[in-house]
C-alpha cells in the first residue's frame, strides 16, 4: 500500500504517483485494472496480490479516469469501492478526487444531540429537479424555519431512474441521480453555513439485488449464517470477515471524513449479525468518530427489537451510538389521531399516559410482552435521558405504509393534529419531521423502486402482501388501489411544493413558532434537565410539567378529546409556583395556526381546558396575597 493512502480500498489520487488502485479479491490470481476513458487511457495494468487485495498504480491516471476491474479474465466490472458510478451501478467507476473541493467549514464544530430538530429528506423528491443543487437553494428556508440536522435518505449508488435508496449496491458512490460528487459537498458546505449539520442515512443489513457485483471480488462479503429479511446477510464474523468489517468501517470513515458528514442513521441494526468480541455496529461507530478528531457527530440507530444497549456508552457495556428512532411514540401517536390500531399498532391505544411514559422513559415497550409480535419487546431506558429517543408523526416509512401515501394531517382533525405538534416539537426527545411536514404537504409519499420487469413484479406483489397486514387492506379490491412503485408517476407524484408553505401558512407559522419556543425558551430548551413530570387529567387529555430554575416552571397541557372541564382540579402538577399564578403562553387554537381563538384555562371557574388543542403555560406574579 502506497504511503499516503487514506481508504484501504479503491481509487485514490496520490500526489506526483498518478492513482492508486486497490481492491479485494481473495480467491483471485490476476486482477487487471483497466483504463477505459480519461487521463491515461486506454490502459490495462496489472496489480500485484497483497494478501488477498491486488493493488497498483497508473502513473498517466488522474481524476477523471474512468475504469473497471478484469478478474482472472472474466469482466470486466466496477470497483467495489468506486467513489462514483457516472453512468450507473453496471457502468464504469470514475476516479475522483476528494481533497480538491474548496471547503468554507474550517470554523464548523459539528454536531451534539441536545437541542436538534432533524428533519429527515429524500433528494429525490425533496425538491422537483430532484438534486443537490435544487436541495442546497432550499438550506437557508430551513435555517430560517429551525430546523438543525437534516437527515438524508440513503444515497449510496443504486440500479434504476428512482428509488428510497435502500437498496444500494455501491456504498462509496453517491448516486449519479441527484449530482456529482462535489455536489453533495457544496450541500454539506451549505448547510454549515447555516448552521445546519447533516446526517446520512445508511444501508449495512444488506445489498441490493440487482448490479450487485460484490460476489464477483470475494464470496465472503456475504454469509448463509445468519437469514436476512431482505436478502442475503453481511459476513461481519465468518471465515475471511476481516476485510468484510474493513470495507464496512471504511465507508462510515469515508462519508464522515471526506463529506465532513456530521453523523449516521444506522437503518434496521437488528439485521446487521455479528458475534465478534467488538459488534460491528460499535467498530462502525468507533471508526466513524475517529473520522472527525476535531469535531463532534451524532450516531442514530433503527432498531426494532429497542435494544437501548445500542446508545450506552463502551464503558457501561454498549455500542456508542447516541441516539435511536421510537416507533412507540409514533405508533400511539396514530392511533390517538385515526382511531386505529390494527396490524403493528395492535399494542397500542393512544391514551395519555402512554404519551407521559414515552415523554420521560422513551420507549414504551421495555420488556413486557408485546401481542402483536407474541414474545417480549424491548430493554430498559433506565439512565437514559430523553434526548437520547427520536420521536416523530412521520417518516419515509410510517407515510409510506398506507393505501394512499398519505400525510397525517389528512387522516385526523386539524385541533388534533395542532395538539401533536405541539407535543412533539416540545416534548424534551429529538424531534424530527419529514420533509414538507412543516408545512402540511399535500403531497403524498409513496414507496417507489425502478427495478427490472421480473422483479418490479415480485416488489410490486411483496409490497402488496406486506400491506396486507392492516384489515382495511387485505381485500383483492383494496390492493387494486395500491400503485405501481415501478411507474415512474408513483415517484413524481411524491415531489414536494414549496408554494404551500404560503398557501398552508397556519400550519408553517405553527411550525416555526413551536421551534422557536423549544430554542429560545428557558425551560424548554433544557429538554427535562431540570424534571419533569407528567399526569392524566381526563380519558385523551394530560398535563406535562417541566421544572425551571426558581420555580420558573412551564405547563403543557394535551386535550386530545372534547372540551373538559376539571373542576374539582385535585391534581397538584396544576398549582403555580408558590406565590405566583398560571399566565398562557402559547395556544395551538392562535388564529395564525387556523385555530378558533385562546383563552387561559385557569379561571374563577376552576380549569376549563379546550377539545383537540395544546396549551403552554408560564408562572406570573399573583395578585393574590397568601395569609401570614
Amino acid at each position: 500500500m502506497v504511503r499516503n493512502r487514506t481508504l484501504s480500498v479503491g481509487a485514490e489520487v496520490s500526489s506526483g504517483l498518478g492513482v492508486h488502485f486497490r481492491v479485494w479479491a481473495p480467491l483471485r490470481k490476476n486482477v487487471q485494472v483497466l483504463l477505459e476513458s480519461g487521463p491515461g487511457a486506454p490502459a490495462e495494468i496489472d496489480l500485484h496480490p497483497e494478501d488477498g487485495y491486488f493493488a497498483g498504480v497508473a502513473d498517466q491516471a488522474g481524476p477523471g479516469t474512468t475504469y473497471r476491474y478484469r478478474l482472472d479474465g472474466a469482466g470486466p466490472f466496477p470497483d467495489p469501492a468506486s467513489r462514483f458510478q457516472p453512468d450507473g451501478p453496471s457502468g464504469a467507476s470514475e476516479v475522483i478526487d476528494a481533497f480538491s473541493f474548496q471547503w468554507t467549514d474550517s470554523n464548523w464544530k459539528g454536531v451534539t444531540l441536545q437541542g436538534q430538530i432533524i428533519y429527515e429528506l429524500h433528494p429525490g423528491t425533496f425538491t422537483e429537479e430532484g438534486s443537490w443543487d435544487s436541495a442546497r437553494r432550499q438550506i437557508a428556508e430551513l435555517a430560517e424555519t429551525g430546523i438543525t440536522l437534516i437527515e438524508v435518505m440513503p444515497v449510496a449508488d443504486f440500479p434504476g431512474r428512482f428509488g428510497w435508496g435502500y437498496d444500494g449496491v455501491n456504498l462509496f458512490a453517491p448516486t449519479w441521480l441527484y449530482g456529482r460528487p462535489d455536489d453533495l459537498r457544496r450541500f454539506v458546505d451549505e448547510a454549515h453555513a447555516h448552521g445546519i449539520g447533516v446526517i446520512l442515512d445508511v444501508v449495512y443489513n444488506h445489498l441490493g439485488p440487482e448490479e450487485n457485483y460484490l460476489g464477483e471480488f470475494s464470496p465472503y462479503y456475504f454469509t448463509k449464517a445468519y437469514s436476512n429479511e431482505w436478502g442475503e446477510a453481511i459476513n461481519f464474523d465468518g471465515e475471511n470477515s476481516g476485510p468484510v468489517r474493513e470495507f464496512y468501517t471504511s465507508n462510515a470513515e469515508y462519508w464522515i471524513g471526506e463529506f465532513h458528514l456530521d453523523g449516521l442513521r444506522l437503518d434496521a441494526t437488528q439485521q446487521m449479525f455479528d458475534r465478534s468480541p467488538e459488534y460491528i455496529v460499535a467498530a462502525i461507530a468507533r471508526r466513524a468518530r475517529e473520522a472527525a478528531p476535531n469535531r463532534t457527530i451524532i450516531l442514530i440507530a433503527e432498531n426494532e427489537p429497542q435494544l437501548t444497549r445500542l446508545i450506552r456508552p463502551p464503558d457501561r457495556g454498549g455500542y456508542g451510538l447516541d441516539a435511536l428512532w421510537n416507533d412507540d411514540f409514533h405508533h400511539s401517536a396514530m392511533v390517538s389521531l385515526t382511531g386505529r390500531n390494527e396490524a403493528y399498532y395492535t399494542d397500542y391505544l393512544g391514551k395519555p399516559q402512554e404519551f407521559i411514559s414515552a415523554v420521560k422513559y422513551g420507549y414504551l415497550y421495555q420488556g413486557q410482552r408485546y401481542k402483536w409480535q407474541q414474545r417480549r419487546r424491548g430493554t430498559p431506558s433506565y439512565g437514559l435521558a430523553a434526548p437520547h429517543f427520536v420521536n416523530y408523526i412521520q417518516n419515509h416509512d410510517q407515510i409510506a405504509n398506507s393505501a394512499r401515501g398519505e400525510r397525517v394531517h389528512t387522516l385526523t382533525s386539524p385541533g388534533r393534529y395542532r395538539a401533536m405538534t405541539a407535543l412533539l416539537l416540545l416534548a424534551p426527545n429529538t424531534p424530527m419531521l419529514f420533509q414538507g411536514q412543516e408545512f402540511a404537504s399535500s403531497k403524498p409519499f409513496y414507496y417507489f423502486a425502478d427495478h427490472k420487469p421480473e422483479l418490479a413484479k415480485l416488489v410490486q406483489d411483496g409490497r402488496a402482501e406486506f400491506l396486507s397486514q392492516f384489515r382495511s387492506l387485505a381485500r383483492p379490491e383494496s390492493r387494486e388501489t395500491l400503485l405501481d412503485p415501478g411507474n415512474p408517476t408513483t415517484f413524481q407524484k411524491c415531489k414536494l411544493d414549496f408554494g404551500e408553505r404560503e398557501r398552508h401558512a397556519g400550519y408553517y407559522n405553527l411550525h416555526k413558532d413551536l421551534m422557536r419556543l423549544r430554542r429560545e425558551d428557558s425551560v424548554f430548551r433544557m429538554q427535562g434537565q431540570g424534571g419533569l413530570d407528567g399526569a392524566v387529567l381526563g380519558p385523551e387529555a394530560f398535563v406535562l410539567r417541566y421544572f425551571g430554575e426558581n420555580g420558573d416552571d412551564r405547563l403543557l397541557i394535551v386535550n386530545l378529546g372534547i372540551d373538559l372541564h376539571l373542576d374539582p382540579a385535585p391534581e397538584p402538577l396544576l398549582a403555580p409556583p408558590e406565590g405566583r399564578q398560571w399566565s398562557l403562553l402559547w395556544s395551538s387554537e392562535d388564529t395564525r395556526y387556523g385555530g378558533s381563538g385562546i383563552y387561559s384555562p385557569d379561571s374563577d371557574e376552576n380549569w376549563r381546558m379546550p377539545g383537540h388543542a395544546a396549551i403552554v403555560l408560564q408562572p406570573s406574579s399573583s395578585e393574590e396575597t397568601p395569609n401570614a
